[in-house]
């Protein structure tokens, strides 16, 4: 028989410690956040859906972006045991200089639309976390008000080239004399993407105030009462803009870069040079011939050719050809940091994150910005732990295996590449 008393309080009283409630409502919002998907969804209540959807969307049926995420989750980790992991190192350095973890912010364009704060907040997170922040050609800030917010931290331009290439140099001459270090040069982008989202949304710079978004925007006045009384949602590098964004996109990207035109950015350009968009190994070798500093794999977060190569499956085979003639980054995908673990052990020397940060962005300005790191650095310090390094440097292929989901009926043939 079980033995029953009554329950004296000194018993009772460690069981009761209640938790002081939490007035500030960002706050409180912002502490319930344990994954980048939960600030997702804080994001998605709190935004209007043509912004949200920019964000959140990518190419035609999304099927690229939807793999990216698959393949991180479709991946094996092999942890050892009995190793001291009493503190672990998250930072080495990139490009020459040293970053606090191995990720960094992505370039975004039309980021005070998401909310408000835009690139600023960003880069005021990026300072105190002690990483890289990138500006987009597409931003909504000014290259030298980024510098301003962020004066002592590691600050990147990414270009566009443009058609008029004397603009497009400008921008890169203005990025240099504010002291930006690194010049992401993205080149996967002929034309846009088909982002089916922004068309059936009508998404356009300014907003087009339809009777649906005036709908949209009533259970969120906090965001329309902050976008009209700030100042108005303009290119910080472009003149001023009224249209769709797949019409600015078509009008100003220049489909006839090539190979030389890189070249040619590179010898302009003072600091290190990375190339955003790589998503074969031949194009990846190219590059390493003309000795640019970093390459970045990535299919432009699933935004640009539906079906295009998943840049985590990419790595390991890119790694292998030109992994000590230059640095190997990647983005696409990543809502973990277990996924960044994943990435360095596999290669890569950086990741870049944007809806990640961007879903921070949105569901609390700055302060959302702090937690989305936050929580990608927790899990980056936990996933370590876990399997038994206590460095960077000691993630290895062998911690890691990419689980076949998606199986090639045949090995691709490699494009040509022009000379």
């Amino acid at each position: 028989m079980v033995q029953r008393r009554i329950p004296r309080i000194k018993d009772l009283a460690p069981l009761m410690q209640f938790k002081a409630p939490e007035l500030n409502a960002k706050k409180r919002r912002l502490e319930s956040a344990l994954t980048i998907y939960d600030l997702r969804a804080i994001a998605k209540r709190r935004t209007p859906k043509a912004a949200f959807d920019y964000t959140d969307g990518a190419a035609e049926a999304e099927i690229s972006l939807k793999r990216a995420r698959q393949a991180f989750e479709d991946i094996e980790f092999h942890p050892s045991i009995l190793r001291d992991v009493s503190t672990v190192s998250t930072g080495w350095d990139v490009l020459g200089a040293p970053v606090a973890q191995p990720f960094g912010i992505a370039p975004t364009g039309f980021t005070r639309m998401m909310q408000t704060e835009g690139e600023i907040a960003g880069a005021h997170a990026a300072a105190r976390a002690d990483i890289p922040f990138s500006l987009s050609t597409m931003g909504t800030t000014a290259i030298e008000d980024v510098k301003a917010a962020n004066p002592n931290g590691r600050n990147w331009f990414q270009l566009y080239m443009w058609r008029d290439r004397d603009r497009s140099m400008a921008l890169v001459d203005r990025a240099a004399k504010a002291g930006f270090d690194t010049l992401l040069v993205t080149v996967d982008v002929p034309i846009s993407g088909a982002r089916l989202r922004d068309k059936r949304n009508g998404f356009s710079i300014p907003p087009a105030l339809t009777a649906g978004t005036v709908l949209n925007a009533l259970p969120r006045p906090e965001w329309w009462v902050n976008f009209l009384t700030t100042e108005p949602l303009a290119f910080a590098s472009l003149d001023r803009w009224s249209g769709t964004v797949g019409d600015l996109l078509d009008t100003m990207f220049d489909p006839t870069v090539t190979f030389e035109d890189l070249a040619w950015i590179k010898a302009q350009w003072p600091g290190k040079l990375v190339v955003k968009g790589v998503q074969n190994v031949a194009d990846a070798r190219t590059l390493a011939g003309l000795g640019v500093d970093g390459i970045l794999l990535s299919n432009h977060g699933g935004r640009q050719l539906d079906r295009a190569p998943v840049p985590f499956h990419l790595l390991p085979q890119v790694v292998r050809e030109v992994g000590t003639d230059l640095e190997v980054h990647l983005d696409t995908g990543i809502m973990n940091g277990a996924d960044i673990v994943a990435a360095v052990a596999l290669g890569a020397r950086f990741t870049l994150i944007g809806r990640a940060y961007l879903y921070g962005l949105m569901a609390g300005g700055e302060a959302g910005v702090d937690r989305a790191i936050e929580i990608l650095s927790e899990q980056v310090s936990r996933t370590m732990r876990l399997l038994g390094v206590k460095s960077l440097e000691e993630l290895e292929p062998g911690h890691v295996t990419q689980l076949a989901r998606l199986g090639r009926i045949a090995p691709p043939v490699a494009a040509s590449v022009p000379q």
